[in-house]
């Protein structure tokens, strides 16, 4: 199965890269503003900007990216928030998944599933959420595809996603969005999911402005 998944994909990023050379070399992407500004507060939550690796920005390149911690007096846990657009995806530029990102730095995944998540708004998100874990250390993920106005929870949709919006579309932008934060110790699974289910619930809506649909 997973070598199936393998070919289906080599076999998508092959037909892209010729589908995408004999299309007009650039995007038609609506204006959108930069990752810097959404917003600090988010439903009490208040960011603050974290430093980005340079292996990150060397594999955005010319896209945008944003990495921020949320914190709540409330609360003891904070939220962190990546996001990383591309607004291209025709020179080699492709999102990395995090089921590949991570365990390059030492997490383990212990569960994983994707559901629906409705934001405040009432629209659907198709989201993938796991635990992660590293020695003692467990996280609560969430995270998805986005662009033009879709959520999706699979790379491989996404990147089949991809190749029909840059054919009827000439589009090829897109972005992964990620909202992590701890499972501390003296609680239980459910509050953490509960908690980046709340914020991620917040921040959905907001992301249009930034992810153009």
């Amino acid at each position: 199965m997973k070598n199936l998944r393998f070919w289906t994909v080599a076999l998508l990023l092959a037909a892209t890269a010729i589908l995408l050379h004999t299309r007009p070399a650039v995007d038609r992407n609506p204006p959108s503003e930069p990752l810097s500004q959404v917003p600090v507060n988010i439903a009490g939550w208040v960011g603050s900007d974290q430093p980005i690796d340079p292996e990150t920005l060397e594999t955005l390149r010319a896209g945008d990216v944003l990495a921020r911690v949320y914190y709540q007096v409330a609360r003891t846990e904070p939220i962190g928030l990546f996001i990383g657009y591309f607004p291209t995806q025709r020179t080699g530029q492709t999102i990395h998944s995090p089921k590949h990102c991570l365990p390059g730095s030492g997490w383990v995944f212990e569960e994983s599933k994707s559901v629906d998540l409705i934001d405040v708004n009432g629209k659907p998100h198709r989201v993938g959420e796991y635990i992660i874990s590293s020695g003692t250390t467990k996280k609560f993920v969430i995270y998805w595809y986005q662009a033009h106005g879709r959520s999706v929870a699979d790379e491989y949709m996404a990147k089949i996603y991809m190749v029909a919006d840059a054919i009827r579309m000439n589009r090829t932008d897109g972005a992964l969005v990620r909202v992590i934060t701890p499972i501390s110790s003296s609680e239980d699974v459910s509050v953490a999911r509960n908690r980046a289910e709340r914020f991620t619930m917040r921040l959905a809506p907001l992301l249009p402005r930034f992810i153009p649909d």
